[in-house]
């Protein structure tokens, strides 16, 4: 019921705002009315169901423009299977920039992402800046959980975090940052984190991501990279990543062994003109350690044979632990005239898990269309079709009118 009395507010804000008031705010965002049908995977149920998704900016409040108020939630109705109503307040808050030229205020839900940790807070979140090389941010509030049904969070369900960010360096980026989560079993997060990218030579960067755990002293995630681009149509990439998986010190899963990921990617992307573009990568998947290694290979091009056409192709190949993979997708957009979209595709896999089950296949067909009524208004319709060893036929589809204003 809370999270519905918040929506409430969210479009009652909006309402207000856009009434005619008697200042000069400013107020834009977005209604989407969407229909949706698909099949519930927990139940094996056709669902369909009815939702407003609402957002909100209302800017230009105050004389000097500082203090401003963003809004983004949604409402659902099931019409098939007496689930009822269903609302989810994404975020609402308050931000009041350049508070002294030194600090920015943000009050309310809102979603706040350190290297250290993310999280969706009803809290706040202060950033210093202009006070020298290092700008500072802090933040903390209740941690917002959602579930299937709503929200999941108590009353002790907290989060709080530091940053560090070096600003200033036109070629460099780097952060470091503190992250702790609490329940009702005390401290279930505890983690530090960083990142770091550094821009050579006009055509060279080099990056990478840390997250440390800091109760089970491991790197839960770690990313190094390097993209080296000899001219703007040419592009190369390559990436290691490693994950390790954690869990709340309070969770039963903590106790279980879990084994770590690795990965490692080559891709290469080549702009040959305004109608053909490739690309290719490779992708070597370690899982734990004891040798379950998958190999992943892929390729795939863009081609624009006249303006109003684009087709997309892909293929890839994967061989090892999990078994084998070989498949790929077509997919074709066409504007016939400028408000009208058409698409449309194919998706094709065959994979065999294991010798006992053989081999199957999974496919997946999709239509749809965009209109655009006018600068405000546009309406599309998106229709698909999963044939696979579950389901002979399993349509899906959305049907959604936004409105912008």
């Amino acid at each position: 019921m809370a999270l519905k009395r918040m929506f409430c507010l969210l479009t009652g804000i909006g309402l207000l705002f856009s009434s005619g008031v008697a200042w000069s705010a400013e107020v834009h965002g977005r209604s989407s009315t969407q229909y949706q049908w698909f099949t519930d995977y927990l139940t094996g149920n056709k669902q369909a169901e009815f939702g407003e998704y609402l957002s909100l900016s209302v800017t230009k409040i105050d004389p000097e423009g500082k203090l401003s108020i963003q809004g983004y939630g949604r409402g659902t109705q099931d019409i098939l299977n007496g689930q009822g109503l269903n609302g989810r307040l994404y975020f609402l808050y308050a931000d009041y920039s350049n508070l002294f030229d030194k600090a920015d205020i943000r009050l309310g839900r809102q979603f706040v992402n350190y290297a250290a940790g993310s999280a969706l807070i009803d809290g706040g979140k202060i950033d210093l800046k202009n006070v020298g090389p290092v700008a500072f941010s802090v933040m903390g509030g209740r941690n917002v959980i959602f579930n299937l049904d709503g929200e999941a969070s108590t009353s002790h369900d907290y989060v709080w975090g530091i940053s560090a960010n070096l600003t200033g360096f036109k070629s460099t980026n780097a952060e470091l940052s503190y992250f702790m989560k609490l329940d009702d079993a005390g401290i279930a997060r505890d983690q530090i984190g960083g990142t770091f990218n550094q821009y050579l030579l006009n055509s060279l960067k080099v990056y990478t991501n840390a997250r440390f755990d800091m109760t089970s002293e491991v790197f839960s995630e770690v990313l190094a990279g390097v993209k080296y681009y000899p001219s703007s149509d040419l592009i190369f990439t390559g990436e290691w990543y490693q994950s390790y998986p954690i869990f709340d010190n309070s969770s039963i899963y903590s106790v279980f062994a879990v084994g770590r990921y690795q990965e490692g990617v080559f891709r290469a992307d080549y702009t040959i003109n305004d109608m053909v573009s490739v690309n290719a990568g490779y992708t070597r998947q370690i899982y734990g350690d004891e040798g379950g290694d998958t190999d992943v290979y892929a390729i795939g091009t863009t081609l624009r044979p006249i303006e109003k056409v684009q087709v997309d192709l892909t293929y890839d190949y994967q061989l090892g632990y999990g078994g084998k993979l070989n498949g790929g997708a077509l997919e074709v957009s066409y504007t016939p005239i400028a408000p009208l979209e058409l698409a449309g595709g194919i998706h094709y896999d065959t994979y065999e898990r294991d010798r006992a089950t053989g081999l199957e296949t999974a496919r997946k067909y999709w239509l749809g269309t965009k209109y655009k009524l006018n600068k405000s208004m546009t309406a599309s319709v998106r229709v698909e079709d999963n044939v696979n060893q579950q389901y002979k036929n399993d349509w899906a589809g959305r049907a959604v009118f936004n409105y912008d204003f």
